[in-house]
């Protein structure tokens, strides 16, 4: 975690699939979250479906996704 919003969104991809490292939704969530608030387009759309999905690293939230995926 640098402060690079690509790079958090992508570490957030390895934590979302497990790729290289264990597989942890609450980190995805925290990395995407980090990226989404440096205006990472694609860190905004993962968190947004970190929102809308149930179970992935949050509590579902229509409202929270809805500002995120638009």
């Amino acid at each position: 975690d640098q402060g690079d919003a690509v790079g958090q969104f992508n570490l957030g991809l390895h934590y979302e699939h497990g790729e290289g490292v264990r597989k942890d939704p609450a980190e995805a969530f925290c990395l995407y979250r980090l990226s989404a608030e440096q205006g990472c387009d694609d860190g905004q759309w993962a968190l947004g479906i970190c929102y809308y999905e149930i179970g992935f690293g949050v509590e579902k939230n229509l409202a929270e996704a809805r500002r995120w995926l638009t």
